[in-house]
């Protein structure tokens, strides 16, 4: 992205003869392989024009080429291609002028006297010369044809994609949104200051601003090297407009001008969840009461996702780093432009582009791209675990094993002492909610997606300690060492404490009561 920018502004600088540049850049580490690009618009495009019909372009990369080492995009005013193999002449600087007709040189004439070798030779390559024409039309006749066949099969497809993207111009224009300027938000944040800045993501970064009213926002600005891009930008847009919950970010608006892609958002005073569990200084400010509201929040707001709004809504992305806090510890889910639209009646869909965090991502999507709303219950899952015990997904390894901590809080759960999954700042919390949460989130986590609670049940678990919790079986992403696990129990095996272990509960694997003994 970095080469293609620069060589869109070196194109569009071009003249009324030509716009064209093509170089080369060195990939950082670990690669250190060299990429090469050509840029090219017609030259009857202003310099402004050459630069959007570019920059539009490229943002169909992470569509087209993902993955792949090299790329072509090619729309009937501008066209550039990367590689890493050298497709172009570099001594070829510029194109050379039309000949002047008013210019006195001439190109000297050959010999007049020339052999009867080099007569025949001329003929031959008159013979060939004139043949040409006819190959070259009879190959591009086959081509033709063969590309009309190919278009005729994929005339449905592409008719339904483009009443789509319009479809979904026009809702972009008729969402009752706060619609801001480019200058309106450049002035809100100090014209994107680095005092503003309040951190970077996978879309770009994100500033604080202040309106003109004295209210308060959040402003994602789209980076031109994003690996997001128009389609994650209209997607987040379209989605977050219509959808309204206590427990999910609110759009206020966004900028949509030749460049420029922003999205505005309601400020949210306590940043992220992924700032507050992991910091070693702010984690213990943090009750289980805060936590335990924070748990069930995120729970709501993923039911309103998949079962409450009137769209069934995969978020694909759900990571501590995307539940924002308000000033009231109340949790937001943030960051749609992963997710996707399920029809109320479908229960499972698939992709070849698998996006997300890994850690977070479900076995079926990341091995097979199925993903449903059994794909957000194992993120959730994962999310429970964290909060519980402090630990990140991808963290370092826990314990003398280096395990992961799925692997960890299975082995802790199997052995009968899963208390040891709870951080130690939580020591004063009510032992039996704290362990009801690690249950559920070792259910959501189960490697077989059948076996995993729906939100539904999971905030039913939350809400209500009548509901009887089954016992978990093996998550997924599961590592065995040497000297293998036991099997996983039944729901009717009780596993207890051992009685030369000091602790202070007991509990049942199908029944999931604790008792807490007091001396007396």
């Amino acid at each position: 992205m970095t080469l293609l920018d620069r060589l869109r502004d070196e194109a569009a600088a071009g003249d009324s003869r030509y716009k064209y540049a093509m170089d080369q850049i060195a990939a950082p580490a670990p690669n250190f392989q060299t990429i090469y690009a050509l840029v090219q618009c017609t030259p009857d495009l202003s310099a402004s024009e050459c630069r959007d019909c570019l920059y539009n372009a490229s943002g169909l990369i992470p569509k087209c080429c993902d993955a792949r080492q090299g790329g072509r995009v090619i729309y009937p005013s501008c066209n550039f291609r990367y590689e890493i193999d050298r497709f172009y002449d570099p001594s070829i600087n510029s194109i050379p002028p039309p000949p002047d007709s008013t210019s006195t040189n001439t190109v000297p004439s050959p010999p007049a006297s020339t052999s009867q070798g080099k007569k025949g030779m001329k003929r031959n390559v008159l013979i060939i010369i004139s043949m040409v024409p006819i190959a070259v039309s009879v190959i591009l006749i086959v081509c033709v044809c063969i590309f009309l066949r190919a278009r005729r099969k994929q005339k449905g497809e592409e008719e339904e994609e483009e009443e789509e993207e319009a479809k979904d111009l026009n809702e972009m224009e008729d969402v009752e949104l706060l619609q801001l300027d480019f200058g309106t938000v450049r002035e809100a944040t100090g014209n994107f200051s680095e005092d503003n800045k309040l951190g970077q993501g996978g879309f770009g970064a994100v500033y604080k601003g202040t309106l003109t009213s004295g209210q308060d926002i959040a402003v994602k600005r789209l980076s031109r090297t994003s690996g997001q891009g128009e389609i994650e930008f209209k997607n987040e847009v379209m989605l977050v407009a219509k959808l309204q919950h206590r427990n999910l970010v609110r759009l206020l608006g966004f900028c949509y001008e030749k460049e420029e892609r922003i999205l505005v958002y309601e400020f949210l005073p306590n940043s992220s969840l992924n700032n507050l569990i992991f910091d070693p200084v702010k984690r213990v400010l943090l009750d289980w009461e805060t936590l335990y509201e924070i748990i069930d929040g995120i729970a709501r707001g993923l039911l309103y996702l998949h079962e409450d709004s009137r769209l069934r809504i995969i978020h694909r992305d759900l990571k501590a780093a995307n539940i924002l806090l308000d000033e009231n510890m109340n949790p937001k889910i943030s960051d749609f432009g992963m997710a996707r639209m399920f029809a109320m009646d479908q229960a499972q869909d698939s992709t070849s582009r698998v996006v997300g965090t890994f850690g977070y991502m479900a076995p079926e999507y990341v091995i097979r791209g199925h993903f449903s709303v059994k794909s957000d219950v194992y993120s959730f899952g994962v999310l429970v675990l964290e909060i519980v015990s402090g630990r990140k997904i991808g963290g370092r390894g826990i314990g003398d094993e280096g395990e992961d901590l799925l692997t960890y809080s299975w082995r802790k759960w199997n052995d009968g002492t899963p208390l040891d999954i709870i951080d130690p700042t939580l020591n004063d919390g009510p032992r039996n909610e704290i362990m009801r949460c690690i249950i559920i989130g070792l259910l959501c986590v189960q490697e077989k997606e059948a076996l995993r609670p729906t939100m539904a049940q999971v905030s039913m678990m939350l809400s209500s300690y009548s509901v009887t919790l089954a016992a978990p079986s093996k998550p997924a992403f599961f590592m065995h060492r040497e000297d293998s696990f036991p099997s996983p129990v039944n729901a009717s095996r009780l596993i207890e404490s051992d009685e030369s272990r000091t602790r202070s509960s007991r509990w049942s694997n199908n029944e999931v009561s604790i008792t807490e003994l007091d001396p007396r």
